[in-house]
């Protein structure tokens, strides 16, 4: 194999990351962060204001309340969005990265010195990054749901095919994922400025007729109506939580864009346009309480009414869109750090490394959604259940983040302390009223999130369980080698490459392998692929060899948990540290464990929960297609492992 100088894999290259990429001008990655970053709320004002002011609430829909739920819409945008989300959590980056598995990789870095914080900061952050699969289900419905009901505004007729239209986008837009989004992709963010564009219009429309909702810049009205209604005032957080959701994916899609364009369309776009869309709701509904049963499209013209359903199913669809590619991002993510096992992902798209598929995520993320659409039946019981897993992620990223300033950043105790509990009472406050929904769907997402956590943890501890089993059954590798070479078996031309978790002790396979065809071949490399708490590993520093003698090798393969674990390519370092390997004379020996659940105590897990990882393991998805190995050069051999 002719030597040549190491280049980064096509797919590890994020031509959303604009230091990446000097050629995208600031004015377009902030175009670009419209359609993926602020999908989720902009299409909140469907459904916030409706869910405010519902009448079940028990508060009077009079000129003062109103202005005080305005208010307090306005400065929970102010105060939890750009405050907490634009302002300080952005600055938690892990080396360019957010989102809940970056930050759980950081925080856990930050107190390694620390074994039961760790351990206390990694649950919590797979707690958080559970619930985020609840909102993964309920965003799509919620959203896609309250663009459709806008059809009954005009017309009675539409209402029976509200639901069927509602699925059927549905069921498109997942049966799309396969075909990858790197074409449409350039379209969400126009389309969302367009959106933008009307939702401001429409405010300016109302409020032009009603210019007195600007009084609800006034925090005191805000704080007048959270206080002055007894428990009604508590109960209503839980609907004006809905202004905000859909915030944590600033921090999470920070990395594809940076934090200049993602502040940017914040403040240049987006909050403007809410705000104004908001207040505008708030100006129809003083002049005509009656249209608290859709305030969003009551406030459109009647001649815009269908162009805007138009305009609010694409925006709801790409918000969508980015959720699922959350989800599909998370569980690439989840994989690679051992959270959960191996599946097939799919890149879509030869530039853009966020263009992922993930085929088991994406249809039982359908089931669900259609399941949720069908069970709940309308926008306004989707919203009963939305806010739980959404204030659940927040609460979780507020603590977590309190590791990462205090042994990170080594700001005062002191100021630590006050910035976490002051976003943190905000945050548990907003999940109680939340909670209050729980037997009114609330239930779904915590089951839906439950389930998550269950299945993390399992394969979490059953992969360390399993591995310590193997450890302490396994032969020394350094001492085998000695024994070995005092009789050597016969070599046989080509390259041996042996994938093991435990570079220092003898893989099964090559046992097997000696056992059965009694040759070895004449270059032997034991290869471990690792994944660091870093979200991106260089290539040319990908790999670390050292010669063990007579012809075998250990090699390191570090990748970071947002780079794609592409064997192959990784070996063309080998030539340039002086393992020279042709593709052609080289095989794979991978061994796959079956594992046998036997009770075996002590194991830290009961029964059940060891043949559910059992389960889990059985049906993972195959090692060679998960490093990119070609299938033509891979033997694969069987071995057992009690737990």
């Amino acid at each position: 194999m002719r030597e040549q100088t190491p280049r980064p894999p096509l797919q590890d290259n994020r031509i959303l990351a604009n230091a990446r990429h000097p050629d995208q001008t600031r004015a377009a990655l902030t175009l670009l962060a419209l359609g993926v970053v602020y999908g989720d709320i902009g299409t909140s004002p469907l459904y916030a204001v409706k869910e405010t002011f519902a009448p079940d609430h028990g508060i009077a829909l009079n000129t003062a309340n109103i202005l005080g739920g305005l208010s307090a819409i306005f400065w929970v945008l102010v105060i939890v969005v750009s405050l907490k989300y634009v302002v300080l959590v952005m600055r938690a980056d892990n080396k360019g990265e957010g989102g809940t598995m970056a930050l759980i990789a950081l925080a856990s870095s930050a107190v390694r010195e620390r074994p039961r914080w760790r351990l206390f900061v990694v649950a919590l952050g797979l707690f958080g990054a559970s619930l985020f699969y609840g909102e993964a289900v309920l965003t799509p419905a919620i959203s896609v749901v309250s663009a459709v009901e806008g059809l009954s505004v005009g017309t009675h007729l539409f209402e029976p095919w509200i639901l069927p239209i509602a699925v059927a986008i549905l069921i498109g837009l997942f049966w799309f994922q396969s075909k990858g989004t790197a074409v449409v992709g350039s379209l969400f963010g126009p389309v969302c400025l367009l959106w933008f564009a009307a939702l401001a219009a429409v405010g300016v429309w109302n409020i032009a007729q009603n210019p007195v909702v600007f009084w609800a810049l006034d925090p005191r009205h805000a704080f007048a109506f959270v206080t002055s209604h007894g428990f009604a005032s508590f109960v209503v957080l839980g609907a004006v939580l809905l202004a905000f959701t859909g915030a944590e994916a600033l921090y999470a899609d920070m990395g594809h864009f940076g934090r200049w364009p993602v502040r940017a369309a914040w403040f240049g776009v987006v909050l403007p346009a809410l705000v104004l869309n908001y207040f505008g709701q708030g100006a129809l509904l003083i002049s005509n309480p009656e249209a608290v049963k859709n305030p969003f499209y009551l406030a459109v013209p009647s001649w815009a009414l269908y162009p805007m359903v138009g305009i609010a199913t694409a925006a709801t669809v790409i918000a969508s869109q980015a959720t699922i590619t959350g989800a599909f991002s998370l569980t690439r993510q989840a994989i690679q750090l051992g959270f959960l096992p191996r599946m097939n992902v799919v890149q879509t798209s030869a530039r853009a490394f966020g263009q992922i598929y993930v085929p088991a995520v994406n249809w039982a993320l359908l089931v669900l959604v259609v399941a949720a659409v069908l069970g709940f039946g309308n926008s306004s019981n989707l919203a009963s259940a939305y806010g739980v897993a959404v204030t659940g992620t927040m609460t979780v990223t507020t603590v977590l983040t309190f590791f990462v300033i205090r042994y990170s950043w080594g700001y005062p105790l002191a100021l630590c302390i006050f910035a976490t509990l002051f976003f943190f009472i905000i945050d548990v406050t907003f999940f109680s009223s939340a909670l209050l929904k729980l037997l009114h769907g609330g239930w779904f997402p915590l089951v839906l999130g439950g389930t998550m956590y269950l299945l993390m943890t399992t394969w979490r501890r059953g992969r360390h369980i399993m591995f310590e089993r193997m450890r302490a059954q396994a032969v020394p590798l350094a001492p085998f080698l000695e024994s070995l070479f005092r009789e050597p078996p016969q070599r046989v031309p080509g390259t041996a490459v042996f994938l093991t978790a435990t570079p220092d002790a003898t893989p099964s396979a090559l046992l097997h392998n000696l056992n059965h065809n009694k040759v070895l071949h004449e270059r032997v490399v034991f290869l471990t692929a690792e994944v660091t708490s870093e979200p991106w590993v260089p290539f040319e520093k990908r790999v670390e060899l050292k010669k063990l003698g007579h012809g075998c090798w250990r090699m390191m393969v570090r990748f970071g948990f947002m780079n794609e674990p592409d064997i192959t390519r990784a070996l063309e370092v080998a030539d340039g540290l002086g393992l020279e390997l042709d593709s052609m004379t080289t095989s794979y020996f991978l061994s796959r464990e079956s594992v046998v659940p036997v009770g075996v105590k002590p194991s830290g897990m009961g029964l059940w929960r060891e043949r559910l990882f059992a389960t889990m393991a059985r049906n993972a998805g195959n090692a060679a297609d998960y490093f990119k190995l070609p299938a033509n050069r891979v033997i694969e051999l069987g071995t057992k492992v009690e737990i």
